[in-house]
């Protein structure tokens, strides 16, 4: 154990950033999935919501509470790993992972491996081009959220297998691409739709994890963010990782549905997810496969010992052997400073005092921009006391 390498942490312990603000998302876009209920027969929407898909409609019709601070949390704990495709987070001393076998256990969705997953080639024939001039889009680009529910308030007179289309549409671009309501969605995917057979089985799982951990990649979590993607089922996972929590905030479902997605309802509300997250007694590692499948392929994906590291530990080690905080450093690869806290440097006497200022603790006039800054303090308006002083450099602090 001594002798193997594993991976750092992104965040000093104890100093991970607090949540500022929500994290904001682009699924489960009600708006355009009112227009798609509305716009198919009663017949086709229960085809659509039982075929390999039509677990995001399930979901969507739970009205999932989404709790971003669970999730900011659990990715401020995370591992700072090369791998692109999974995430790893430490729960106390605990390794958590989330890769594509716990999104495929999550979601049911198929995952399976296939070459040029994101760049296909379609030929664009003549219905192809008919059914995009319908829409309202040009061949050579995919529909944004806008136009499809354009064309599904429209599509009452069109073919039932057109209808169809337009819903497999609206689920990609809703839940699986999860991109703002005016992007365009990938010509070479979108196109795929023309055969509804071959559309409802492609590898989605495959496109909607990537798209996700393509977008989690990118994000400074020290600030407020925007993911793509289907960011909700990193809730579901945080749940059933953590089965006491789970139980806890979760609000589980009864007979448990499954897929696992649809066995929890959430929960909303600013709870304390950081303390209950660090309280946790069981926590369940990763889904366990046989060792040869716990690595999932992947083109252009990048090795990484230290991860690969933790699983060989978990596979040959001895009953009852548990994680230490002995095998992680305290130290991340990252500092972290709290944005809303000022330090102040006092002069009082012969030594220098800091003096920290938090902007919540400060009261902010309302109209800031109708309120002039005072003038610079003359040295015989300077307090004797430190009391008067602290709070002359609050209120210049207004005006930084």
């Amino acid at each position: 154990m001594d002798s193997l390498e594993f991976p750092k942490r992104i965040f000093t312990l104890r100093e991970k950033p607090f949540p500022i603000k929500s994290i904001a998302y682009h699924t489960d876009d009600s708006k355009l999935f009112s227009a798609l209920r509305d716009a198919l027969h009663d017949d086709e929407y229960e085809e659509l919501k039982e075929s390999r898909l039509g677990v995001f409609l399930k979901y969507k019709e739970m009205d999932f509470g989404w709790a971003s601070r669970l999730v900011h949390y659990m990715l401020c704990f995370q591992l700072n790993i090369k791998k692109k495709y999974e995430l790893w987070s430490l729960v106390g001393a605990d390794p958590v992972r989330f890769s594509l076998i716990e999104f495929e256990q999550l979601t049911g969705l198929n995952c399976e491996y296939i070459e040029h997953l994101e760049n296909l080639r379609c030929e664009v024939t003549n219905e192809m081009a008919s059914l995009w001039e319908r829409i309202g889009v040009s061949v050579d680009a995919g529909p944004s959220s806008e136009q499809i529910i354009r064309a599904l308030k429209r599509c009452q007179e069109w073919s039932r297998d057109d209808r169809m289309r337009l819903g497999y549409l609206a689920i990609f671009f809703g839940f699986i691409e999860g991109r703002k309501y005016l992007s365009a969605t990938r010509a070479s995917l979108a196109r795929l739709v023309m055969d509804l057979e071959r559309f409802e089985n492609y590898p989605w799982g495959r496109v909607a994890f990537k798209v996700l951990m393509d977008s989690l990649r990118a994000k400074d979590f020290t600030k407020s963010y925007t993911v793509d993607g289907f960011i909700q089922v990193l809730q579901v996972w945080i749940y059933h990782a953590l089965p006491e929590l789970g139980a806890n905030y979760g609000n589980p479902l009864p007979n448990r549905p499954s897929p696992p997605l649809l066995a929890f309802k959430g929960g909303k509300g600013r709870k304390c997810f950081k303390d209950a997250i660090s309280r946790q007694t069981r926590v369940i590692n990763y889904v366990e496969r046989n060792i040869e499948e716990m690595f999932p392929k992947w083109d252009n994906d990048r090795e990484d010992v230290s991860v690969e590291n933790i699983i060989q530990v978990m596979f040959n080690a001895p009953p009852n052997w548990k994680w230490t905080m002995n095998c992680w450093e305290d130290e991340g690869i990252y500092p972290w400073t709290n944005p809303k806290t000022h330090v102040v440097y006092v002069k009082e006497e012969s030594s220098v005092k800091s003096l920290v200022v938090r902007e919540e603790d400060i009261e902010r006039p309302s109209k800031r921009a109708h309120i002039e800054a005072p003038a610079e303090p003359r040295s015989e308006d300077i307090p004797d006391n430190p009391s008067g002083l602290f709070h002359m450099l609050v209120q210049r602090l207004l005006f930084l």
